[in-house]
C-alpha cells in the first residue's frame, strides 16, 4: 500500500512558468533573510549578555572598592578624633606648663623639692593586708 502512494506522488509535475520560478525565488530569499535575522539576533544576544556581564563583574569589582574605602575612611575618622583629642589634652599640659605654680606643684609633688623651712614626709601608699 505504501508503494501505491509513493507512486502518486510521484506521478504530480510541477508547473514550469515565470511566476512558479518567481515565487520559489521569494520563497528561498525570505528563508534566508529569515535565517540571516536568527543569526543576527543569536549574534547581538550574545553581545548583550557579554557587556552586561562585563557590567555586572566591573559594577561588583567598584562596589567591593568602595567597600574597602569606606571601612578605611571611618578608620580614619576615628583617628583623627583621637588625634584631636589628644590634641587637645596637649594644648591643655602646655597651658599647664606655662603656669609657674603649677610647675611648683609638680616639683613639689613627683620630685619631692620643699619650701624654705619646710620638711617632707612620704607616706606608704595604703596596701590592703594579705588574709592568710
Amino acid at each position: 500500500m505504501l508503494k501505491k502512494r509513493s507512486q502518486k506522488t510521484n506521478k504530480v509535475k510541477k508547473i514550469d512558468s515565470n511566476y512558479v520560478k518567481q515565487q520559489e525565488e521569494f520563497l528561498a530569499r525570505k528563508k534566508r533573510e529569515k535565517s540571516l535575522l536568527i543569526r543576527r539576533l543569536v549574534a547581538f544576544g550574545i553581545l548583550f549578555f557579554l557587556i552586561v556581564g562585563t557590567l555586572s563583574a566591573y559594577y561588583m569589582q567598584q562596589r567591593a572598592v568602595h567597600d574597602e574605602k569606606q571601612n578605611e575612611y571611618e578608620e580614619l575618622q576615628n583617628e583623627l578624633q583621637a588625634g584631636l583629642g589628644e590634641q587637645e589634652s596637649l594644648e591643655r599640659e602646655v597651658e599647664l606648663l606655662n603656669d609657674v605654680d603649677y610647675l611648683l606643684q609638680i616639683a613639689r609633688k613627683d620630685y619631692f623639692f620643699s619650701k624654705e623651712g619646710e620638711i617632707i614626709f612620704t607616706l606608704p601608699e595604703d596596701e590592703e593586708e594579705p588574709s592568710y
